[in-house]
């Protein structure tokens, strides 16, 4: 086992839906393959739709369910809402840190429900999605985006390698 801190939540509804072991496992891939630093910190969230609702709306600007939110503590992403329109929390502030805790990579909040209407899509298990979602949002932690076809190139290719030694366990 690295050694890699990765914190899991999964919400009440969805107890005993998803392995924790399974996450931390995804989590621990997507940090290797990007030669991410040993100690790292990160945080998942096992969420329904109207949590992940209510966080794209207040920090987007998109009133709508989404897949998976990442929330880096050490970059600011870019924001895609609608032009014009400013998410509720559009203050620039930093994220405060306890005295002696250490600065995390951020969290990672997935939609659990949306999880199981791609993985129905795409044919395969809501397991194979939330390892495909987590990892699209653990890079977004570590600042890769997709906005330009270079971009997105380098993140698929990096999904791809992260990706490529989990196994689909159903």
């Amino acid at each position: 086992m690295s050694s890699f801190d990765v914190s899991v939540r999964v919400l009440e509804e969805f107890d005993g839906l998803v392995k924790d072991l399974w996450l931390r496992q995804i989590v621990e891939a997507a940090l290797a393959a990007e030669s991410q630093r040993a100690d790292a910190k990160i945080s998942v969230v096992i969420a329904g739709d109207d949590v992940v609702r209510t966080l794209n709306k207040r920090h987007r600007g998109l009133d709508e369910i989404t897949d998976v939110l990442s929330f880096s503590f050490t970059h600011q992403g870019e924001y895609y809402g609608e032009r014009g329109a400013a998410p509720e929390s559009d203050l620039k502030l930093d994220f405060v840190v306890p005295p002696g805790e250490e600065l995390t990579l951020g969290e990672v909040i997935i939609s659990y429900p949306q999880a199981q209407r791609q993985a129905e899509q795409s044919g395969h298990s809501v397991e194979m999605e939330l390892a495909v979602l987590l990892t699209h949002g653990v890079l977004h932690l570590l600042g890769h985006d997709h906005e330009g076809a270079e971009e997105q190139a380098a993140m698929k290719r990096a999904e791809a390698r992260a990706l490529a030694g989990i196994q689909d366990r159903e």
